[in-house]
């Protein structure tokens, strides 16, 4: 009888823990920041479950009721927003951090800097090889996140001026993938998220003006030199005000914020 009482009590506190449990899900950009925060949360006794997908899949999630935060590194759209209206939702929007949007190429390739009109041209298909643009007689291959992701649709409006991605480029699920597809492939250019930088690839320097060129850094972010700058965000129902709360104060609290920090994105606090 007491294995069957310790049984039950055991699958009722792994029940609760579900349900108790706050879902985060969304933009791959926001990813390691809101995991490396649900796992101080968790050391403070809360509970936070979080998954990836890109920013339009927690957005989704947000509009069906399937998550509760939605986490983005892109403003809502007007038809999410008209989505969110017909669910008669009304939506909190809050900036946890900000985020440089680095362009990154192979090691190998000699370009150190281009210009926003060079990206343009590269990524919409006017500049096709590297030697274009100063570098060697490599054909350029470019790689993009999907459509649904926010990263993707920042790039589109800031860099690209809203102005199509070229027909052959080469979209990638995740961040990740981004990274490992252009370690592996000389001529290879795509965009990642400040806090996945690393040594596999490397990040160009940038400008907007064609005359001075800023690489992507903490702090050329933070003085607002470095021209490519989001923010990342957090979205939830206001029904579920007191439910989301407690980890969003966490996250805008200094050590969420020192954790911003850590990961390698920009403290809005």
């Amino acid at each position: 009888m007491k294995i069957k009482i310790f049984g039950f009590c055991l699958a009722l506190f792994l029940l609760n823990l579900g349900v108790n449990a706050q879902k985060i899900k969304g933009s791959d950009s926001v990813l390691p920041l809101s995991q490396k925060q649900a796992e101080a949360y968790a050391k403070k006794g809360g509970r936070a479950t979080v998954t990836g997908g890109g920013s339009g899949v927690g957005i989704a999630a947000l509009i069906d009721g399937s998550t509760d935060i939605a986490q983005s590194s892109r403003k809502m759209k007007f038809g999410e927003k008209a989505k969110l209206v017909a669910k008669k939702k009304q939506i909190k929007e809050v900036v946890v951090a900000k985020d440089a949007l680095a362009v990154v190429v192979n090691p190998s390739n000699k370009v150190s800097q281009l210009t926003r009109q060079q990206l343009e041209d590269i990524f919409t298909g006017k500049v096709t090889n590297w030697k274009q643009v100063g570098g060697s007689d490599l054909k350029i291959i470019v790689y993009s996140r999907e459509t649904s992701s926010g990263t993707y649709e920042f790039f589109k409006e800031v860099v690209l001026k809203n102005k199509n991605y070229k027909s052959s480029v080469l979209s990638m699920p995740a961040t990740g993938a981004i990274i490992q597809s252009i370690k592996q492939t000389k001529g290879a250019i795509g965009y990642v998220g400040l806090a996945y930088l690393n040594k596999e690839v490397k990040a160009l320097k940038v400008s907007f003006d064609g005359k001075k060129y800023f690489a992507p850094t903490i702090e050329t972010s933070k003085n607002g030199t470095y021209p490519i700058v989001r923010p990342l965000l957090y979205y939830y129902d206001i029904k579920k005000t007191k439910v989301v709360s407690p980890f969003i104060n966490f996250v805008l609290s200094k050590q969420g914020q020192d954790i911003v920090r850590q990961v390698g994105y920009i403290p809005v606090k």
